[in-house]
């Protein structure tokens, strides 16, 4: 059973999926267990365990009944992050940018964070955030 998992509600559904698809595996080692680039659901497991989802923003405000509200919110800082345990944060975000994803802040030791943190953010191709990290 999925105890937690992120579920990513994206207006570029085809462009975020192809940018999942093509990192997930070499990020965390997630497979797609359903969905394809049409839509309007896909998610990837590792060991069948639900890692991430994407959803189309447009199908879910039909579900919840808030087509009627904007599909953008004003400028804000970010209220979410798909944080990844990565073994080589360098590597991981190299491969994400070679996929679509934009920069934000590159890799970089956090001692302050945790003995051998190292992070480095990047936004996919719908700008969610993302942190790569070891330790």
């Amino acid at each position: 059973m999925d105890a937690l998992h992120p579920r990513l509600l994206v207006s570029g559904f085809t462009e975020c999926f192809r940018f999942y698809d093509a990192v997930l595996p070499a990020l965390v080692g997630a497979v797609r267990a359903s969905g394809s680039e049409s839509g309007p659901y896909a998610h990837w497991d590792v060991d069948g365990q639900g890692v991430l989802v994407l959803f189309d923003r447009g199908a879910m405000a039909a579900v919840a009944g808030t087509g009627h509200l904007p599909a953008e919110a004003p400028a804000s800082q970010d209220r979410s992050m798909f944080v990844c345990r990565v073994a080589d944060v360098d590597a991981a975000l190299a491969h994400c940018l070679a996929h679509g994803a934009v920069p934000v802040a590159g890799a970089c030791d956090r001692p302050e964070w945790g003995t051998g943190l190292r992070t480095a953010h990047a936004r996919d191709p719908e700008g969610h955030l993302i942190e790569l990290q070891s330790y």
